[in-house]
């Protein structure tokens, strides 16, 4: 339901106006209750009322969330059983997955590169444990997003290779790094892409690119999170070594059920539409969540004091901002760490640090909350600029306009929303600021004093 306020129109005049909702045609606020969905979206709710037989007010909800009268069942239950793909729908799949299998079977040097947010970092986690179920260790890197920016570059490449890694799977990124894949290539490395990001028709020269987003893959799975394209390739190299009889009283196929938490992490956090296999990852991966197999997930949660089943709230508002928050102290690494991990201490430590740094975060943003809230109020105006990661603010509280920085160059003047906004999205940032009158760089706690100094004024 919707509220509009009476008007002529709504008298008689002009285009006939839809019967107002529950006959409500003035409520006690002086608004009119008018019908939510859509005239075009009726019928299609009335089809899946009767089609599956549910509530008139839940066939509504679910055609005004888009939902078609054929997937309503499968969008109320889903299940991989009815959603799952054959992973080989996916563009150079097989070939992927046959190059990890010959790997496993000839115990070749192998790491995983990949991206510094949880959708990243739960990627590595499903490559490393699935590797280790197979007896194998890799080693695995997650760039410094400060200094190294996102996706691979040429000097971690080398370093992997130096390490000894014979094959390099790149997770969450990949799709456009020319360069570094070309540069592995030259050193003898094979290279796979797990990656989901769109890409143009202009492909790295890797053994394998395997993107649902990549222009010529037509499997129609353009949703799927990293994660999940990782785990439709675990399920495809599952396939390969069956095929070659590798399997046996030596080594068990693993259940890759059993590692749906982490896809289910990951689909969430990374904000793809919960439509369709999405959907049914995450319904089973929660599943998977609560039987608290996987201890880091579970020491985090308990670290966070999350003590109710999780949901998909506790996903992408507890358990991620947390996963994010090393980032802000240069080590995107330790969530991939605590994912994958079977250490207890280790990963105690490395939820406790995680732990701090967000509660730092949530401080900082709340302080400067209160700061911007404090300056809409008095008319002092707050510039900002933002340079990779660096946030650079000017502030003035003359109320007669923005600040004035020469050199600012194209600052622009933000309004409490985007600020918060702004400052929101640092993070998992190692977020430094800069006042108009400061020529260093200083931390955004430094930066708080310096505006909680017109704040007092």
């Amino acid at each position: 339901m919707a509220l509009e306020k009476p008007t002529a129109r709504h008298k008689g005049h002009g285009t006939e106006p839809r019967p107002a909702f529950l006959r409500v045609e003035r409520s006690a606020r002086g608004l009119r209750w008018v019908e939510r969905l859509a005239r075009e979206k009726e019928s299609l709710a009335i089809a899946i009322a009767q089609q599956h037989d549910v509530p008139e007010i839940l066939a509504r909800l679910l055609a005004g969330r888009g939902v078609d009268a054929d997937e309503a069942a499968d969008f109320l239950d889903p299940t991989l059983k009815s959603l799952m793909p054959d992973p080989a729908t996916l563009q150079d799949m097989e070939l992927a997955a046959d190059c990890l299998a010959r790997a496993i079977r000839d115990k070749r040097p192998m790491a995983v590169f990949g991206d510094y947010d949880v959708d990243g970092a739960a990627s590595v986690a499903l490559l490393r444990r699935f590797v280790a179920a197979h007896g194998h260790a890799t080693q695995f890197y997650i760039p410094d997003r400060t200094l190294e920016g996102y996706g691979p570059n040429i000097a971690a490449f080398e370093q992997l290779i130096e390490d000894g890694a014979k094959l390099i799977i790149t997770v969450d990124c990949g799709t456009a790094a020319h360069e570094p894949i070309a540069r592995a290539r030259e050193l003898g490395a094979d290279v796979i892409v797990l990656d989901h990001h769109q890409s143009d028709e202009n492909l790295p020269d890797a053994l394998a690119v395997v993107n649902p987003n990549r222009q010529d893959d037509i499997s129609g799975q353009g949703q799927l999170a990293a994660a999940g394209v990782v785990f439709l390739f675990l399920v495809a190299t599952v396939r390969q070594l069956r095929r070659e009889d590798w399997y046996g009283d030596e080594v068990a196929a693993p259940n890759l059920l059993q590692w749906l938490d982490l896809v289910a992490l990951a689909t969430v956090c990374d904000i793809v539409p919960l439509r369709g296999l999405n959907r049914a990852l995450v319904a089973k991966g929660l599943q998977v969540m609560r039987q608290r197999r996987n201890p880091g997930l579970r020491i985090l949660a308990d670290t966070a004091r999350l003590t109710s089943a999780p949901a998909s709230y506790h996903l992408g508002y507890v358990l991620g901002p947390r996963l994010n928050a090393g980032g802000r102290i240069g080590r995107a690494d330790l969530a991939a760490q605590l994912l994958s991990s079977e250490d207890e201490t280790q990963i105690a430590e490395i939820a406790a640090t995680l732990e701090r740094l967000n509660t730092e975060r949530r401080a900082m943003q709340e302080a400067l909350s209160n700061v911007l809230r404090h300056a809409q109020a008095t008319r002092v105006h707050i510039t900002v600029r933002e340079e990779a990661t660096v946030l650079s603010l000017a502030v003035r509280d003359d109320g007669h306009g923005p600040a004035t920085d020469p050199s600012a160059g194209g600052m622009e003047h933000m309004g409490l929303t985007g600020m918060q906004e702004r400052i929101g999205a640092l993070g998992d940032h190692d977020g430094r600021v800069r006042g108009a009158d400061m020529h260093e760089h200083r931390s955004l706690p430094a930066v708080f004093r310096r505006l909680h100094g017109f704040s007092r004024r």
